[in-house]
């Protein structure tokens, strides 16, 4: 079984041509099935059927794994079975009709509006660092950009005067948002201690030696920012999830925010109509005909 999986890897790396942290990963969850084979004295792949993969599976399931993680062994199995097959060593793929248990949804962590307020309307800045990551922190707030589409981001993506930038999101696809009032005003206080721009698609945040940013070092400067003035560890991420819960909250339009995020699908983004649901009991209470209450005597 080893020189089957061995061949499978070395087809990933050539045919594929996968990166090694990916072929690590197929490597790490294959042998693990192989181990789990092994306790039950298979040495075939064409030994393994569907009872035994769900045995596994299960197994894996209640040692702590997730269903997002057994999922991707799954998918790593029936790889591994669709190579066996095109080269004749198999004559079935066990795992086409097996599905991971679903993982409970996780709702995004946020802040409320009144810290948001707090982190981004604490005072003058007159530091570089401090001027540039307010600019960052503004952006992310005001546009409800991804870390890699901030890390991304050049010059000429970016109209100040009309309010809006151009970011490209994943699957390569490009979408144009509003940038707020004061998030333009914090950029414009960025580009006028920023490194001289040469050229248009330079990027826009650079570090003191004119290169552009990566992305740990955003979170590394978005965690120390939250820690020096709201007293909390920040993640880009977390203001992602405050612009989109605040904006559904005022604006209850889950399409635009679907459209403002980029979310192919609009169940990812229904997901934020959960962040807040004693503000909508509020407003139902408030609003709605049936729902109002009379006074107890």
């Amino acid at each position: 079984m080893l020189a089957e999986l061995e061949s499978f890897i070395g087809h990933l790396r050539s045919e594929r041509q996968l990166s090694p942290r990916t072929l690590d990963a197929y490597r790490h969850d294959l042998d693990s099935l192989c181990r789990f084979l092994t306790q039950h004295q298979v040495s075939d792949w064409n030994a393994v059927d569907t009872s035994l993969l769900r045995l596994y599976i299960a197994s894996r399931h209640q040692s702590g794994l997730s269903g997002r993680s057994l999922q991707r062994e799954l998918s790593a199995v029936r790889s591994l079975y669709r190579y066996l097959l095109r080269e004749r060593r198999c004559r079935h793929n066990p795992a086409l009709d097996i599905r991971a248990p679903k993982s409970p949804r996780k709702l995004p962590r946020a802040l409320d509006a009144d810290l948001a307020a707090q982190l981004l309307n604490d005072g003058e800045q007159d530091d570089w660092l401090t001027i540039r990551d307010h600019a960052m922190l503004e952006l992310l707030y005001s546009s409800g950009l991804r870390l890699s589409e901030l890390a991304t981001l050049n010059m000429d993506r970016l109209d100040l005067e009309a309010g809006e930038v151009r970011v490209i999101g994943k699957g390569d696809k490009t979408r144009i948002l509003p940038v707020g009032r004061m998030a333009r005003q914090a950029l414009r206080n960025w580009f006028r201690v920023r490194p001289a721009v040469t050229d248009a698609a330079q990027p826009m945040f650079v570090g003191m030696q004119g290169r552009r940013l990566t992305p740990r070092a955003i979170q590394l400067r978005v965690r120390r920012y939250g820690v020096e003035h709201i007293g909390q560890h920040l993640h880009p991420h977390m203001l992602r999830h405050s612009f989109a819960s605040h904006l559904l909250e005022s604006s209850g339009d889950l399409r635009a925010v679907q459209e403002l995020l980029g979310h192919a699908d609009i169940s990812t983004t229904q997901v934020y109509t959960h962040l807040d649901f004693q503000h909508l009991a509020a407003v139902y209470d408030s609003a709605h005909p049936r729902a109002k209450r009379k006074p107890e005597d």
